[in-house]
Formats: structure tokens, sequence, C-alpha cells
């Protein structure tokens, strides 16, 4: 880890008092620290850095511990490493110095230019001026990467023990100008699932059903089905559920300056009952094979 990382918390968990609910909330993505070094390697300065931020994602949902479950989020950004990949998606054209001969040099995320170490932010702008040593990027995985998913699984672990089973929800943002391909539908929320195979039907169904009672224009899995964290972690059959959930970020935040709307604390308070109501069906089921064990 650089000097300039261990000045602050790579990532956080707010726990709740108590855990009294089989959930836990995961935002990967919203991490807004920029670590001087990798700033000097940076072709890109100010807000064009920060394209790929999940803006304030973390204060949406921060009142999941006060409703009974761990809130995991990242203080390191998005840019720098991202955590929702495998953890050697890597593009051997970016750096300095020969990849592990397990890299997965060849997905099509890293051919996007979006791999564990991200070549571009939105918008298709290059992050680096040069090439970064490899050196640096396997120094990442290792002191962020790794971290970060053993603190997953142990939350996750901890509440499939205590419960029985689990629910994982990842929490994102998307930008405001998403469309629904064939239609001028602008959803409000994207929930993934993987296409049925991380979480069960019933759950989705019911997340969906949620949201659209609360006021909101919610679809499944287009174009965003989950990636890596909602796939690697969902597994129904073992009574571990994962959902991705995407938060049109013109709902809350102006694109343009990133600065918090006025409507803000509005779209949290929404989203706290959100989690309130998802719990509260799922307490419902609790003993029940359907989200047991689908």
């Amino acid at each position: 880890m650089s000097a300039e990382m261990r000045s602050f918390e790579i990532f956080e968990v707010l726990e709740p008092a108590s855990q009294t609910i089989p959930f836990v909330y995961s935002s990967p993505h919203s991490g807004r620290i920029y670590p001087p070094d990798f700033i000097a390697q940076s072709r890109l300065q100010g807000i064009a850095i920060r394209r790929s931020e999940d803006h304030y994602v973390e204060e949406l949902f921060s009142a999941a511990s006060s409703l009974g479950a761990p809130l995991l989020f990242a203080n390191f950004p998005r840019a720098y490493i991202d955590v929702n990949r495998e953890p050697y998606e890597l593009d051997p054209r970016m750096f300095d110095g020969a990849l592990p001969s397990y890299a997965n040099i060849n997905s099509l995320r890293v051919a996007g230019g979006l791999g564990t170490i991200p070549r571009i932010v939105a918008e298709n702008m290059e992050i680096y001026a040069r090439r970064v040593p490899v050196e640096d990027a396997l120094r990442r995985i290792d002191t962020i990467y790794k971290p970060y998913h053993a603190t997953l699984r142990r939350l996750i672990a901890r509440t499939h023990v205590k419960f029985g089973f689990g629910v994982l929800v990842d929490c994102h943002s998307m930008p405001g100008n998403i469309r629904i391909a064939g239609s001028n539908l602008r959803p409000d929320f994207i929930l993934g699932d993987r296409y049925g195979t991380s979480a069960s039907a019933e759950l989705s169904r019911a997340a969906m059903q949620i949201l659209e009672e609360l006021g909101f224009n919610a679809v499944r899995n287009k174009p965003y089905a989950g990636g890596f964290i909602t796939e690697h972690y969902g597994r129904p059959s073992r009574g571990l559920h994962a959902l991705q959930i995407e938060v049109n970020r013109a709902l809350y935040v102006d694109e343009t300056t990133l600065e918090k709307r006025s409507d803000f604390d509005q779209v949290a308070s929404a989203i706290t009952l959100f989690m309130k109501r998802i719990a509260e069906h799922v307490e419902s089921y609790t003993g029940d094979p359907a989200l047991a064990a689908e």
C-alpha cells in the first residue's frame, strides 16, 4: 500500500449495535479519496477523474445499520481499483512488466477498459498518461481488493450462520441518461439478479414491487444484471441471495457539478423505507425454504 493510502481507512463497516436482519449492504464504488500518487499518474484532474464514482451511495444506504444490517463501503475510488471485478482482470497493454500467468486478460470488461485496474472512466476518458508498473497493480490487489473481499465474506458468513440464510445488496448508481432499449423509459432503479441466478425470483419480485409502490420506475437486469460481486456471492441454493441495485444519479445529484440536489434527503428517506420493507418481507419468510434454499 502506498504511503498516501495509509493516511485513511481504505474501507469502513457501519455495524449495527446488534445485527437483527439477515442483510449485508455493500457500496464498492462510492469511494472518493484519491491518493496523490494516483493523481500524479493520471491525465485527468478534478471532476473528470470522478466520473466513475457511485456518488454518495454509501450515504443513501447509511440507514442500513440503524435497521440492523452492516454496511461495507469503499473509501478508495473505483478509478484506482475496482473490487466489483475478478481479482486479476488486467489489460497487459496498460502495464510495464509481465502480468502473472493467471491474469484474465481476455474478459469483455478488460476489452472495454473496465478491468480490475480500469483504463478509462465514464465517457471513455483514458485515466493514465503512461503505463503503470505491474508491481503497482499487484500491490493494489493485495492491499485493497483482497482485504475488501475478505471483509465482505466475513459479513456474509456471519449473517448466514446467525440466520440460516442471507441477502447481500450491492449498492450502485447509474448515469441519468440511461434508457431502456426500445423505449424512452428512464428507470429510477435497476435491480440485477444475474437473470435469476444470484437471488430467488420471490426476493427480486418483492424488491421490484416495493420500489414501484414507493412511486419509482424500476426494471430488472437490463442493462445492468449485476457484476462480479452479485455473481460471485449469490448462491440461492445455499440460502445466499445477492441483488445489485442501481440508483439513477439524476434523482439526487447534479451530474455536472457532482453536488447533491435539494431532494437528496428525500431520496435517501425513500431508500431507507425500501430497506425497511424488504427486510420485513424477508422476515415473513424466516424458516421458509423459498429463501433458505431456492
